[in-house]
């Protein structure tokens, strides 16, 4: 072949790839707390960037500011061609499902919610087994044997947290004892951090010297006040240790950022496919954060401890109480 019909045969593979890529649109609906809320959404936010980054693909997005928002974003983005389409949520499992049955044939997916329908992908996790390994993690860095828990929006999700964390801080300490609290019972409950450090004040003052915060954005309120008073967080979702380096323990991976990455990366590569994934420990989809950050909390011990449990989780070997499965926590 001549050096011009190479060149005409490349470039027209390349206007080819680049009519494809403009073809795909996807979208992400990010719920209440928003892109930046340094957890959750934020953690969605990093796995579309990163595949933006990647395949010079732009996305569609839309931040819920309102409960009654999500139909109506999820409909507008489905009638201009996008897909797939991201939900991010628990709460948008209602919402996708009736714009998800109007199209049929364009591919949704939601994080945090099973929905039963032949073009949506749901996408949930196991996040009372990392809990668990934060859990222990408070009870062995405890020195007062008391440990506390701050939750969002009060509801069964977050409950599988407190629980998962109650049986890993009994674990490392039989004897321990754990405060809860949830901030509220509506959406506003993900973004409160100044009722999230007057939550945690209360439990710092009444001994507790660790406090894990599975609240969104109103964590952030907790991990201040932790930092503030001397005292040890646990984040959640994303990494959070380096809010405040030396103040927070660890952070309860939620690996978020993979699951909406590999959203998009497979709608695009026509390997997406409907139904569920549940993703635990032995998915790598949820986890605990060692980095210079916390590294000086993390003994040798509390580490090799945490792994064996990691390992016995995997193996069944512990069995993780998942609230979700009958609304309980054992004592």
């Amino acid at each position: 072949m001549k050096t011009s019909g190479i060149i005409a045969a490349v470039a027209a593979l390349a206007m080819s790839a680049t009519a494809a890529f403009a073809e795909f649109k996807p979208a992400v609906v990010f719920d209440m707390g928003g892109k930046f809320d340094k957890s959750f959404n934020e953690g969605v936010f990093n796995g579309v960037e990163k595949f933006k980054a990647e395949t010079g693909v732009e996305y569609a997005e839309f931040e819920v500011t309102n409960p009654s928002q999500r139909e109506q974003a999820l409909r507008n983005f489905a009638r201009r061609g996008h897909d797939p389409i991201l939900a991010i949520g628990f709460a948008q499992a209602e919402a996708l499902s009736k714009v998800a049955a109007e199209y049929p044939d364009t591919r949704f997916a939601i994080i945090d919610m099973f929905v039963d329908l032949p073009n949506v992908q749901s996408i949930e996790f196991k996040e009372h087994e990392g809990s668990f390994l934060v859990g222990m993690l408070a009870g062995l860095a405890s020195q007062t044997g008391k440990v506390g828990f701050v939750g969002g929006m009060d509801i069964p999700l977050i409950r599988k947290f407190a629980c998962g964390y109650v049986q890993g801080v009994k674990a490392a300490n039989a004897e321990a004892e754990v405060f809860q609290n949830m901030t509220g019972t509506t959406p506003a409950a993900w973004n409160d951090p100044v009722r999230g450090g007057e939550l945690a004040k209360s439990q710092f003052d009444s001994g507790a010297d660790v406090i894990y915060a599975a609240a969104g954005g109103t964590g952030l309120g907790v991990l201040q006040t932790a930092a503030d008073e001397g005292k040890l967080s646990i984040g959640v979702d994303s990494n959070q240790n380096h809010l405040h380096p030396g103040s927070v323990l660890t952070s309860m991976l939620k690996r978020v950022d993979v699951a909406a990455y590999e959203t998009f990366k497979s709608g695009m590569d026509d390997t997406w496919k409907p139904g569920s994934q549940i993703l635990g420990l032995a998915e790598d989809g949820v986890g605990w954060a060692l980095d210079d950050n916390n590294s000086s909390l993390i003994t040798d011990d509390m580490k090799a401890a945490v792994e064996k449990a990691q390992a016995d989780i995997i193996a069944g070997t512990i069995s993780v109480h998942n609230y979700m499965s009958d609304n309980s926590c054992p004592d």
